[in-house]
C-alpha cells in the first residue's frame, strides 16, 4: 500500500487501526506531504515499525536527474518511479509565482502528432499519489522559507488526464486538501485533448479548476490529421462539451492552439477558429510549436504566430501567446524522457 494515495481522513483510519493514537495521523500526513521518508518522520517508533511490518511505502517520486535552463531558470525534472518507470516535469518561474508541470500517465496513447511523448504508446497510469510525489519532490527540492515552492499546477505534463481519470481526480483532492499542500483549485489548470465524456463528468464535479482544450486546428479534416482523437470525438461535440463546463462551472475555459507552420496557421485557420469559439467564455493560448524530430512539424515563424494572434483579436478574441520556456533543456512534453530512454536502450 502506498501511503501518498491515501487522503488525510484514510491515514486517520489506518492509524486508528494500528492501534496508534489519532494525533499520529497528522504527524505522519504532513511528513508525506513535506517529501520525507517514513523512517524521517517524527512519529513513534512502533508506528514506523508496524507501516514496514504491514508493506505500507511512500508510493511518490524520486528526482532522478534534473536541468536548469541557462535562458529563464526553468528547471526540467526526470522523476523515477518505485517500479523503475520515468516520468518528467517541468518547473517554471513567473512573477505571479512557479507553476509545476506534472504528468499523469507513464507515455501516452492519444496520438498528437506533435507530441513526444506519444511516441511509444501508454506504458500505464499514474497513481494519485505519483501524481502527488511530483509536486511534493518539487517543493523539497526548491525549499525555501516559504511554505512551498509549487504556487500553481498545469496538468499538461505526459499523459491525457481524463484517459486517467479517476486518479486525476482524487490527486486533484489531495494536492488542494488543507491539511497538506492546499494549492486552491483556482491554481490549477487541466489540459485535455477533448475526451467528450469526462469533460462533461468534470465539469459537474464544480471543482474551479481551469479546464484546457489542446484544440490546434479550426476544421475536423484538419485536426483529425493532427489529432486521432477526433476520430472518436467530432469538434461541433468537443466545442459544445467545453461550453458546457462553462455553464456548470462558470469557469473560463482555455484553447491551447500550437501553430504549425503553413498548416494551421493561416488567416483562414484564424477566421474558422474565431467562428467556432464565438460567444463563449473562453481564451485562446497561441503555442508556437517545439520541433519534435520524430514528426517533421515545424512552429510558425514570429512573424506568423503574430499575425495569427492579430487576426484573432480583430474578432473580438481574448488570446496571449505562451511564452517559450526551456528550449535549451527538452523543454517540450515528453523530449526529456525519450532522450533519456533512447541512452539507455544504446
Amino acid at each position: 500500500m502506498k501511503l501518498l494515495n491515501l487522503s488525510f481522513s484514510e491515514i486517520e483510519e489506518l492509524v486508528e487501526s494500528l492501534g496508534e493514537p489519532k494525533y499520529r495521523a497528522k504527524q505522519l500526513y504532513q511528513g508525506l506531504q513535506m517529501g520525507k521518508k517514513i523512517e524521517e518522520i517524527n512519529i513513534s517508533k512502533d508506528l514506523k515499525a508496524l507501516l514496514a511490518q504491514n508493506g505500507y511505502t511512500t508510493g511518490g517520486v524520486e528526482i532522478h536527474e534534473k536541468f536548469v535552463s541557462k535562458i529563464d531558470g526553468t528547471i526540467k525534472y526526470l522523476y523515477c518511479l518505485e517500479d523503475g518507470n520515468i516520468i518528467e516535469g517541468v518547473l517554471m518561474h513567473y512573477k505571479h509565482g512557479s507553476t509545476l508541470c506534472v504528468s499523469t500517465q507513464v507515455g501516452c496513447r492519444m496520438g498528437c502528432a506533435f507530441c513526444a511523448s506519444t511516441i511509444g504508446g501508454l506504458v500505464r497510469n499514474l497513481e494519485a499519489g505519483e501524481i502527488l510525489g511530483q509536486v511534493i519532490a518539487v517543493n523539497r527540492d526548491n525549499m525555501t522559507k516559504k511554505e512551498r515552492a509549487v504556487t500553481n499546477i498545469v496538468l499538461m505534463g505526459s499523459g491525457e488526464p481524463l484517459d486517467n481519470y479517476d486518479n486525476t481526480l482524487k490527486f486533484l483532492r489531495l494536492v488542494s486538501c488543507p491539511e497538506g499542500i492546499n494549492i486552491s483549485m483556482r491554481n490549477i489548470s487541466l489540459s485535455t485533448c477533448g475526451i467528450v465524456p469526462k469533460i462533461k463528468e468534470l465539469a459537474k464535479e464544480k471543482l474551479g479548476i481551469t479546464l484546457s482544450l489542446s484544440l490546434h486546428a479550426p476544421t475536423d479534416e484538419m485536426r483529425k490529421d493532427i489529432m486521432p482523437i477526433s476520430k472518436a470525438y467530432a469538434l461541433e461535440e468537443t466545442i459544445d462539451a467545453m461550453r458546457y463546463y462553462v455553464k456548470e462551472t462558470g469557469r473560463r475555459v482555455v484553447f491551447e492552439y500550437a501553430l504549425i507552420s503553413e498548416k494551421n496557421d493561416t488567416k483562414e485557420c484564424a477566421e474558422k477558429l474565431a467562428k467556432l469559439i464565438r460567444n463563449m467564455q473562453c481564451h485562446v493560448n497561441l503555442i508556437p510549436l517545439n520541433s519534435v524530430h520524430e514528426s517533421g512539424l515545424s512552429g510558425s515563424s514570429g512573424n506568423r504566430v503574430a499575425k495569427f494572434r492579430e487576426y484573432l483579436e480583430k474578432d473580438g478574441i481574448s488570446v496571449t501567446v505562451r511564452r517559450e520556456m526551456g528550449a535549451d533543456i527538452s523543454g517540450a512534453c515528453g523530449q526529456l524522457r525519450r532522450s533519456y530512454l533512447s541512452k539507455e536502450v544504446k
